[in-house]
Order: C-alpha cells, then structure tokens, then sequence
C-alpha cells in the first residue's frame, strides 16, 4: 500500500455485531457507521443532509421512539442512546454504500468494502440457511411417509397374528378311508 493509504484492519465479527434487523431491513446505526468510519456522527448526519437526494427510504431512515426503545433493551452497545433526545437515522446496505462515497476519505472507502463483504457474507449465510431447511424438510416427509409404512406393515402383521390365533374348525380328511375310520 502507499503511503497515503490507510490499512484499516476491523474484524468481520465487530461489523456483524453492529448489524440490527429493523422493519424487516439488516442495518447499522448511524453512530456506529461514525465509528467505523472514524467521523463523528454529527459528521456524518451532516453529509446525509447535504446528501438528501442521494439517501432514498429504502436506503435510509430515522427510526422511531419505540424502535430506539427496543433496541437499547436488544443491544448492550446501543444503551448510551436512551441519554439522547435525537433519533438516530440507520443505514442498509445501500445507504452504507452511498455513505462511503459521500465521505470521499481512505478510511471510508477501506471500511465500506468490509462492510459490503459482510453484508454478502449474511447474505450467504441465509441462503445457505434456507436450503438447508428445505433439505431438512424433503427429509422430514420421507421419514413421515416411514413411519406410515412400518405402521401399515405391524398392522398387518397383527392381523395374521390374529388369523392365527382364531380356532380353525375341524377339516375332514381327504382321500382313502378305511374300514376302521368309517365306523
């Protein structure tokens, strides 16, 4: 790397623990975006409001009271938020990427790509998931469709067994009689 490049070094797992799921949505926070990108937050909701245009509902939005409630109770790191009167605005994936281009330093640019890895890396993860679960379930009906098998089998086996139980009535014998036997 040159000289003017800054080697920015942030473990996957600090990003992954920074991602909250909102209105169905996987974003991070605006003031821990500040951190990794090494602004302040007032910074960096500055930007955003230069920005408006840039940063559509679907790429950002200010949360609600009782969803900053919910999430001072959800996440440890985010309790120093009840001190404040400001709601916070959270970012997805997109608004994450749009940031980095509105901050235009080295830093953001090095933190955005991490980001975007590990937003792929849920991503990834996820469908993983998903296919699993569907696996685990075609083999779920075919254990089902066992279990109704080996019924229907001892069900059958109980019956013969209790064919075999019943008395048979006395069978005349076939064949030749002898003088003995018709008497």
């Amino acid at each position: 790397m040159t000289k003017d490049k800054i080697a920015v070094s942030i473990p996957d797992e600090l990003v992954i623990n920074k991602i909250i799921v909102i209105r169905g949505n996987r974003v991070m926070i605006d003031r821990d975006l500040a951190e990794l990108y090494g602004v302040t937050t007032k910074r960096l909701n500055e930007q955003v409001k230069r920005n408006q245009k840039r940063f559509p509902e679907d790429f950002m939005f200010q949360i609600t009271k009782d969803e900053k409630e919910e999430i001072i109770r959800q996440f440890k790191h985010l309790s120093s938020l009840k001190y404040s009167s400001v709601l916070p605005y959270v970012f997805t994936e997109h608004g994450a990427v749009m940031l980095a281009s509105i901050l235009n330093s080295d830093r953001a640019i090095e933190v955005n790509i991490q980001i975007v890895r590990v937003f792929t890396k849920i991503q990834k993860m996820l469908t993983d998931n998903t296919e699993l679960r569907l696996e685990l379930e075609q083999i779920r009906k075919k254990v089902d469709n066992q279990d109704k098998n080996i019924e229907l089998v001892f069900k059958y086996l109980d019956e013969l067994l209790e064919e075999k139980n019943v008395p048979a009535s006395p069978r005349k014998s076939i064949g030749y009689k002898t003088w003995s036997e018709k008497e």
